[in-house]
């Protein structure tokens, strides 16, 4: 069964040795965005003026997404109309992360460990286990990235969302952030995909920065 996005951002994000998440909150937003892009990318959702709508509520034989769609579904039908997608990835991206980390350690790419800081307080870390999906995806980013490799929607949808919740620290640690940022915004803007998919990445990069701000103003309030 092929990677989902959400878990590529996941294993992005992840320690390989300690298991910590680094960027928590911005990749928290990127992986709820990342099954978004997957169910655009399969012709179930479809994001549109910044707003979420239902498509086709069949399932797409990948777990991590047909939960989270079935979820979607009853949710858009409680809201009585297309809801923003600012409001989906505020209501989801905890529990979004949480399916996604279950999937890669039933896929054996990482393990659960239990710690408690402090001595006191028990948080779970997940080290990788298999870092051979980890690996190829970071080659294959860099490919198109640093080498200028052709490159497939999916690929560059993941790339958007990358540079939409600035993770390029994570995603390219060796090179320059600036470097990479330009470099992103050159690949992420060009005609990679249907004009229904980039409005969408647009949608959700502008609903990332704007979750994004309002939870620096929170913590710094």
């Amino acid at each position: 069964m092929a990677v989902t996005l959400a878990e590529e951002i996941m294993l992005l994000s992840l320690d390989d040795e300690s298991g910590a998440a680094k960027e928590r909150q911005s990749a928290a937003w990127a992986v709820a965005g990342g099954i978004l892009l997957d169910l655009v990318l399969a012709g179930r959702v479809s994001v549109d003026d910044g707003r979420l709508r239902v498509l086709d509520a069949t399932p797409t034989e990948v777990p991590l997404l047909d939960e989270r769609l079935r979820k979607l579904v009853v949710w858009c039908e409680k809201k009585g109309k297309a809801p923003k997608v600012t409001e989906w990835l505020t209501k989801d991206h905890a529990k979004a992360v949480k399916a996604t980390v279950a999937g890669l350690c039933e896929r054996g790419l990482v393990r659960e460990e239990q710690h408690r800081v402090l001595g006191l307080f028990p948080v779970s870390r997940y080290p990788e286990a298999d870092g051979s999906v980890e690996r190829e995806l970071r080659a294959r980013l860099g490919a198109v990235v640093v080498e200028g490799a052709t490159h497939h929607a999916r690929t560059t949808g993941l790339l958007a969302l990358i540079h939409g919740a600035k993770l390029h620290r994570i995603a390219f640690p060796e090179v320059p952030r600036k470097e990479i940022a330009a470099r992103l915004e050159e690949i992420t803007a060009g005609e990679w995909a249907a004009e229904g998919v980039r409005r969408a990445i647009r949608d959700m990069q502008a609903a990332m920065i704007v979750v994004t701000a309002a939870t620096i103003a929170t913590v710094a309030g």
